[in-house]
C-alpha cells in the first residue's frame, strides 16, 4: 500500500478545561527512594560511557547499530537547513511545529502523518537501526515523505545535531518516541537500552531545556513500568517499582528523571504509559505480527501460559487510539516554564495510561488470527520463561478520560481484520487480499 491504512480522519485539537485535580501527577516515592533512583541511573550511565569497550582502544567497536551510527552520520547545508524548515512550517492557525524523535517507527509514523494531516508542522529524527527489517523503516519514511515529513537521519544521543534542529526551528512541542523497544531483547543487548532509553532521553532534555522557548515535551514511557503489580486495572497511581525487565526498569528510569528536570529546569513533561499497541505498519517483533508471519508459512508459533497452566492476556490497542491518545497529550500540554536553562515557576507534569482496557486472552488473538487468514495455526503451548515478560495488562484510562477525552474505539477483531488486509497487501499476497 503507498498510504497509511485505515487511518482516521484528523482529530481536532481538544480544548477542555482542566481542574485543579491531577493538575500535577502524584509522585509515591519518598525523597529517599527518588534520590536512591537518581544515583542509580547516574551509575548506569557512568558505567556505559566511560566503561563500555567502544571506550578502550584495545577493543572492537560497540555492535550497537546507534552508536555505530553516531561516528558515520552527516548532516548540515544550505539544502538539508531546507528541507527541515519546509517540513517544520505551521500550516495551520494555531498550530504546532513538532520534533517527533523515531519518527519512522511505527507509533512515531501514525502520530507525524496525523500531526501533518491537520496542518501542524512535522520533522522527524530517526537513526533507521537494525533492531528490525530497517526495510520496512524505509518504506514509512518514504510514506511520511509523501505528505511532506521529512525525517532527518541521526541519533538522539548526537546533541549537536539535536542543537542545530532547535537552531533552525523554534519548536513548540517535541513528541519524543524514540527507544529502544522489546522486553526480551534486553537479555540480548543491554547497553542499547541505556544508550537509548536513558541516555538519548537526558541528551534530548538537556537541548530542550536550554532552548528559548522551551518546547512542551509528550514522551512514550510503557506499560511494563507497572512490572510484578498483581493490582488490575493498572491505574497511575498503582506502585511503579517493581520492574520485571531491564526495558521496563529503563523506562522507569525514564519518569524519574522526566520529574527531575520538570523539577529543577521548568520543562512541560507528559508521559505515555501505551498497552500492546498493534495495527498496520507494525513491528515484527511483536507477537500478532510474527504470528501472522509463522502461521502463512505453517510455522508453529509459541502460545505461553503463566504458573498453574493459567492465562496471558494483554491489553491490545489499536494504533488510530493511540494516535488520539498523543494528539490530545500535545493539544492539552501546557508550555514550560524556564528558559535558558533556568525555570521561573512550576511546570506540568504528567503521566497517563493509553490502553484499549479490554484484556484479551492469547489464545483468542491466534483464533482471530485463524478466521482472517483462513489457516489453521499450529500450536506450541509452553510456560511463560521469565525473560521479563508479565502474565497480564489492563489499562485504567479514566485520568486521560478526563483530562482530555480519551476512548479508544477498535475491537481486536476489527483492529486485527485491518492489520490482516495491510500485511497481505505490503508482503505481496494479493490473491489472499482479494479474499
Amino acid at each position: 500500500m503507498s498510504h497509511l491504512d485505515h487511518t482516521p480522519s484528523t482529530p481536532g485539537k481538544f480544548k477542555i478545561d482542566k481542574s485543579p485535580y491531577y493538575s500535577r501527577t502524584r509522585w509515591h516515592s519518598s525523597v529517599a527512594k527518588l534520590t536512591l533512583w537518581s544515583s542509580l541511573f547516574v551509575a548506569i550511565i557512568f558505567l556505559f560511557f566511560y566503561r563500555s569497550p567502544s571506550s578502550s582502544s584495545n577493543n572492537p567497536p560497540s555492535s550497537d547499530p546507534s552508536r555505530r551510527y553516531l561516528a558515520s552520520a552527516t548532516w548540515g547545508g544550505a539544502a538539508w537547513e531546507k528541507r527541515v524548515r519546509t517540513s517544520a512550517r505551521i500550516r495551520s492557525r494555531n498550530g504546532f511545529s513538532v520534533l517527533v524523535t523515531g519518527a519512522a517507527g511505527f507509533v512515531g509514523t501514525h502520530v507525524s502523518s496525523a500531526l501533518k494531516r491537520r496542518g501542524d508542522g512535522v520533522l522527524g529524527i530517526d537513526n533507521f537501526n537494525d533492531y528490525y527489517d530497517p526495510t520496512l523503516k524505509r518504506a514509512r519514511q518514504a510514506l511520511l515523505e509523501r505528505s511532506g515529513v521529512f525525517i532527518v537521519e541521526g541519533d538522539i544521543n548526537d546533541v549537536a545535531l539535536l542543537k542545530k534542529l532547535f537552531d533552525i526551528v523554534p519548536f513548540t512541542h517535541v513528541m519524543h518516541l524514540a527507544a529502544q523497544a522489546g522486553v526480551r531483547y534486553a537479555m540480548q543487548n543491554p547497553g542499547s537500552y541505556v544508550h537509548s532509553n536513558i541516555a538519548g532521553f537526558v541528551s534530548l532534555l538537556e537541548v530542550c531545556k536550554d532552548a528559548n522557548p522551551q518546547p512542551a515535551i509528550v514522551w512514550a514511557s510503557s506499560s511494563s513500568v507497572y512490572g510484578l503489580n498483581t493490582k488490575v486495572p493498572f491505574s497511575e497511581k498503582d506502585r511503579t517499582d517493581q520492574p520485571a525487565s531491564l526495558y521496563a526498569a529503563t523506562k522507569k528510569a525514564g519518569e524519574e528523571i522526566a520529574h527531575t528536570y520538570n523539577h529543577i529546569y521548568g520543562l512541560s513533561l507528559t508521559g505515555l504509559r501505551f498497552f500492546t499497541v498493534y495495527g498496520p505498519w507494525g513491528r515484527p517483533d511483536m507477537a500478532y505480527f510474527f504470528f501472522t508471519k509463522d502461521i502463512l508459512k505453517g510455522k508453529s508459533i509459541p502460545i505461553f501460559e503463566a504458573a498453574n497452566h493459567g492465562t496471558v492476556a494483554r491489553d491490545f490497542t489499536y494504533i488510530d487510539d493511540i494516535v488520539k491518545g498523543c494528539l490530545g497529550s500535545l493539544d492539552t500540554a501546557e508550555k514550560s516554564t524556564g528558559s535558558g536553562g533556568k525555570k521561573k515557576g512550576p511546570a506540568q507534569l504528567r503521566v497517563f495510561n493509553l490502553g484499549n482496557t479490554s484484556p484479551v486472552p492469547v489464545t483468542d488473538l491466534v483464533g482471530i488470527l485463524e478466521r482472517l487468514l483462513k489457516v489453521k495455526a499450529k500450536r506450541n503451548v509452553m510456560k511463560l520463561p521469565r525473560n521479563g515478560d508479565v502474565p497480564y495488562t489492563h489499562a485504567n484510562i479514566s485520568y486521560a478520560q478526563k483530562e482530555f477525552g480519551y476512548k479508544p474505539t477498535t475491537d481486536l477483531q476489527t483492529g486485527l481484520k485491518k492489520f490482516v488486509r495491510w500485511y497481505l497487501s505490503y508482503y505481496g499476497d494479493k490473491k489472499a487480499v482479494a479474499r
